[in-house]
């Protein structure tokens, strides 16, 4: 009797535990993000490599402190593909980070699919937004686009 009570209390811990791992991984550090309006999407110049301001609409974003690259942001622009294309610069090796599932606007996935077949551009926001680390925008023709922040070649060495 008392090794079923020690193993149901061992299955109980583990069971609590994992639970709230998990609830620490998809929930506990995530936060609004705070962006400052009329600045909240920069984009970095072809000429000159400096990022500025572009026109975003319906900005929704998570960040959090515990981790440089749990940004993410959804939006919209009515910026052209060809006129973001001849302005700022382009970013190669884009590949979204997948977001929690409760952020719904932000499909990992179906961005990097896109960015693959062409469909998406990625561009690049601001270069080491924090040491070793890209924030990258990603824009669809529709004027859907999506952010997030990706490890830099600074940060493999």
């Amino acid at each position: 009797m008392n090794g079923k009570i020690v193993g149901g209390g061992i299955v109980l811990i583990g069971a609590v535990a994992g639970v709230a791992m998990w609830w620490l991984q998809v929930y506990a550090f995530y936060e609004e993000a705070a962006f400052v309006p009329g600045e909240e999407i920069r984009l970095t110049l072809i000429e000159g490599g400096q990022p500025e301001p572009i026109i975003a609409e319906e900005v929704r974003g998570i960040d959090s402190e515990s981790s440089p690259i749990r940004f993410r942001a959804c939006f919209r622009t009515p910026m052209t593909q060809a006129m973001l294309t001849e302005t700022y610069q382009i970013y190669p090796g884009a590949v979204p980070n997948v977001a929690p599932g409760w952020f719904d606007c932000f499909d990992a996935q179906a961005i990097g699919t896109a960015i693959e077949r062409g469909e998406a551009i990625p561009f690049l926001s601001e270069a080491n937004i924090h040491p070793g680390v890209d924030r990258v925008v990603a824009v669809f023709p529709d004027g859907r686009a999506f952010a997030w922040h990706q490890l830099n070649a600074s940060a493999s060495e």
